[in-house]
């Protein structure tokens, strides 16, 4: 009884911060086939529909994904001191205030500023502010590195995340010893186009925006493992939420440099979290607008399901722990649960933790510091026995998998 109790408690609690958010659009259904240009072979019959060109090219993406995760390493890394700025996604009244406060606090030089690291993605696309990766540098103190590799982690928080979203982590890291590099994904806070309030652009019903995203969170990610072997630093993990934790999974596949992955609520097909989860309703109306199922939007947005590139995160050896939550409602736990069978079945070196909440809930107290608990003692452990076994992978040449243009 008492279970049921909390269970129907934690869903309400789990519904209401899903929806209290006002500024959510259902946009209509794009294809987006010339988000993915290079990937484009026409040879499809001439009047072939829009969905079967799309499910053919997330095959074609799925076959040469070396290519389309490749780059060239950026040449204009950069650190810059910056006020950090809020870039909230949501219209509530509080929020807005806090960000005011922000502003007004840099406009007189109450601020203090911050130092972020700053680049070219390699990836483009049609937005100048997307197009400049942004990550907040926290580097460890020098006296804590001493007598072990340098150590650092991408921190890549949840969609529509705020520029604070997960700061606290790093600073957690840095006490380890570990410094850390808490990375915009695109389309966020300062990478976000003027005409958005919300991070719409990184997942839509616009799907080869979708995939392009996602393409470019995969190659900013291992640029920033770029600058960091530049300043020597040496061991390299990834910690992604929700949506982060998808790019930090895809971006771990194909990056063997990465040996230490923590995946805050994860799921095996992309499509089925857009389908199913409470965040995504939007998105979901507007493929039931144009008719599509389930299994029509899994097919439309394989080429970003971790799913597809499982056995080659299985091939290089990793430390991994994987966070999900009982009551989980946009990244329902059957769909984690495959994530685990998956790495039971390939001998992935996992840990496995469980939240008793939900997904929106996990941000809130007191379950955002068992949350902090987990993944700040699995990051601490897992790099300590790097550190001990002295596992260090050597640089790379300057270009990483297939060039992209």
């Amino acid at each position: 009884m008492l279970g049921k109790f909390y269970a129907r408690w934690m869903y309400a609690w789990e519904t209401a911060l899903t929806t209290r958010d006002t500024n959510r659009i259902v946009r209509p259904l794009e294809w987006g086939e010339d988000w993915l240009d290079d990937f484009i072979v026409s040879d499809d019959p001439e009047g072939t529909p829009a969905f079967e060109r799309m499910a053919r090219l997330n095959d074609r993406i799925v076959e040469r994904a070396d290519e389309f995760f490749g780059y060239t390493v950026p040449t204009d890394f950069r650190l810059e001191h910056r006020y950090p700025q809020l870039f909230p996604t949501n219209v509530r009244p509080e929020t807005l205030e806090q960000a005011a406060e922000f502003r007004r606090q840099a406009e007189s030089g109450e601020a203090t500023t911050a130092e972020f690291l700053r680049f070219t993605s390699p990836v483009r696309t049609r937005y100048p502010e997307n197009d400049t990766v942004n990550a907040r540098w926290y580097p460890a103190d020098p006296a804590k590195q001493t007598g072990k590799p340098k150590q650092a982690m991408i921190v890549m928080p949840q969609w529509n995340a705020d520029a604070f979203s997960h700061n606290a982590l790093c600073t957690l890291f840095n006490r380890f010893g570990i410094s850390a590099l808490r990375l915009s994904k695109p389309y966020h806070d300062i990478r976000r186009p003027a005409e958005l309030e919300r991070s719409d652009y990184a997942v839509s019903s616009n799907i080869g925006r979708t995939i392009a995203a996602c393409r470019q969170a995969v190659v900013d990610i291992r640029s920033c493992i770029d600058w960091l072997e530049q300043q020597g630093y040496e061991q390299f993990g990834v910690l992604g939420t929700s949506l982060g934790s998808c790019y930090a999974f895809i971006a771990a596949a194909f990056d063997p440099r990465i040996e230490v992955c923590a995946f805050n609520h994860a799921s095996t097909q992309f499509g089925d979290v857009v389908w199913t989860g409470q965040s995504t309703r939007h998105i979901r109306a507007a493929f039931e607008r144009e008719g599509l199922s389930q299994q029509d939007v899994r097919k439309i947005l394989k080429a970003v399901s971790p799913i597809e590139y499982m056995d080659r995160f299985a091939a290089h050896k990793k430390r991994v722990l994987v966070v999900h939550a009982t009551y989980d409602l946009t990244f329902l736990r059957e769909f984690s649960l495959e994530v685990l069978e998956n790495f039971e079945r390939l001998g992935v070196d996992y840990v496995s933790k469980v939240l008793p909440c939900g997904h929106y809930t996990t941000g809130e107290t007191p379950y955002k510091y068992m949350d902090g608990w987990y993944l700040g003692s699995f990051v601490y452990g897992a790099f300590k026995r790097l550190a001990e076994s002295a596992h260090g992978l050597p640089a790379g040449p300057t270009t990483r998998g297939a060039v992209t243009s």
